[in-house]
């Protein structure tokens, strides 16, 4: 959009649209890693796996802040 000169509103519009659609697919993916990633280490019963997938969410958390 910028190689083609368009109009500098229409551009930020785009980038707001991307980032709310991607803003989604990291929605899904997080559901569907706590539903199978996390619900097999719950359900594992092994305190070190669960500790580890807590451990990698509190960190994406912090990232996700910055």
């Amino acid at each position: 959009m910028i190689a083609d000169e368009r109009y500098c509103i229409d551009i930020l519009q785009q980038m707001q649209a991307i980032k709310s659609a991607l803003a989604k697919v990291e929605d899904a993916i997080l559901k569907d890693h706590a539903a199978t990633c996390i619900a097999t280490a719950i359900a594992s019963g092994d305190e070190m796996q669960q500790r580890k997938k807590f451990d990698e969410l509190v960190d994406l958390f912090a990232k996700m802040k910055r």
